[in-house]
């Protein structure tokens, strides 16, 4: 294919035209109060109760809110008979329990991500899920904006070729006391922060045929950092670096037999990217406004509105066969570094 004279428009419904549905909010921590701002400014959803372990917890985030019903068990909130769909918000060593949990009480789910601990787990939810007739998605909200379907059509009509290689990261400086270095709570970066570029490499490449890479340990008893290579059956190479250690560009590039993409901001949020021919002197640049969580994890709330609203039990912007390959992506390259949670709980 030729290099495009013009970048498609994204194809995004409208998040505010999206039809209203009751939701649920299980957990009242950071994502939760994220989530729940986004959408309450950017949309028609109803958020209409929250469930949490503690009764203080939950009557201080519905009156943050304006949240009608507060539920002190997750138990009551999953089957109050007036909700469709659960947020499930909760640190991701709970998001297994706390899915069956919704699902088993008929619920659509849209959970948090990473989806689960490792793949078995998340095997297991898809099947629970697909066993009762329910909605259910992983809250990767990166792949519901805007820029992300511009740039899956640019995929898809061959623009680049064939995909060589891949390079990505993505780092944070975190405190000490954040749950990220509890190793109870399965903590460290790549469930964190790792299931943004592993995702990306898992959704172009696939699951790797081969992972090599390095680790440090931290002194809370959890990785601090690692970086790796992937290559898939072809041959097609893919790197990924992420730390608790400090603050990274959190950029990406795709390189292709054809041409390239380039992230102009952090590849995970809201903005701009451009395609570059094989020898850079044709470019098209895709733009979008930076943003952060508020700008953009109404995305995929209002995506979830519109699948369940068509009878669809999953996204076309997340798809759970997509889900599953990251968690296989996570898993091989926690077996290549020697990363374990027994800690958290799991044994493998």
């Amino acid at each position: 294919m030729s290099f495009p004279q013009t970048l498609p428009a994204a194809r995004t419904l409208s998040a505010m035209d999206a039809p209203p549905l009751r939701w649920g909010i299980l957990g009242s921590g950071w994502i939760a109060t994220k989530f729940t701002e986004s959408v309450k400014a950017h949309t028609r959803q109803d958020i209409a109760a929250v469930g949490s372990r503690s009764r203080v917890a939950a009557d201080a985030f519905a009156a943050q809110w304006g949240i009608a019903r507060a539920y002190d068990s997750y138990e009551a909130l999953v089957t109050a008979d007036d909700l469709d769909v659960i947020y499930v918000a909760t640190p991701h060593n709970l998001h297994h329990a706390h899915v069956l949990l919704a699902i088993e009480a008929g619920k659509h789910v849209l959970v948090e991500k990473p989806m689960a601990l490792n793949c078995a787990q998340a095997e297991g939810m898809v099947a629970a899920a697909r066993r009762k007739g329910v909605f259910f998605a992983e809250a990767l909200w990166t792949y519901f904006l805007p820029k992300f379907d511009a740039l899956q059509q640019v995929l898809d009509a061959g623009a680049i070729g064939d995909i060589l290689s891949v390079y990505t990261e993505y780092g944070e400086y975190l405190p000490r006391n954040h749950r990220i270095f509890d190793a109870r709570l399965a903590g460290g970066p790549l469930l964190d922060l790792g299931t943004y570029p592993v995702s990306l490499l898992a959704k172009l490449l696939g699951v790797p045929k081969k992972v090599v890479g390095i680790g440090q340990a931290d002194s809370a008893g959890v990785n601090g950092q690692l970086s790796v290579v992937l290559a898939n059956a072809s041959g097609a190479l893919g790197t990924m670096s992420t730390t608790l250690y400090g603050f990274t560009p959190t950029n990406a590039a795709i390189v292709g037999t054809s041409g390239s993409i380039r992230f102009n901001t952090e590849f995970h949020l809201p903005g701009s990217f451009e395609i570059w021919s094989l020898d850079g002197s044709a470019r098209l640049q895709y733009d979008e406004p930076r943003g952060a969580h508020f700008e953009g994890l109404y995305y995929e709330a209002a995506a979830v509105a519109w699948a369940i609203s068509e009878g669809q039990l999953e996204s076309v912007c997340r798809p759970l066969d997509a889900s599953l390959a990251t968690m296989a992506t996570l898993d091989a390259i926690r077996n290549a570094i020697g990363i374990s949670f027994t800690e958290a709980g799991l044994t493998e």
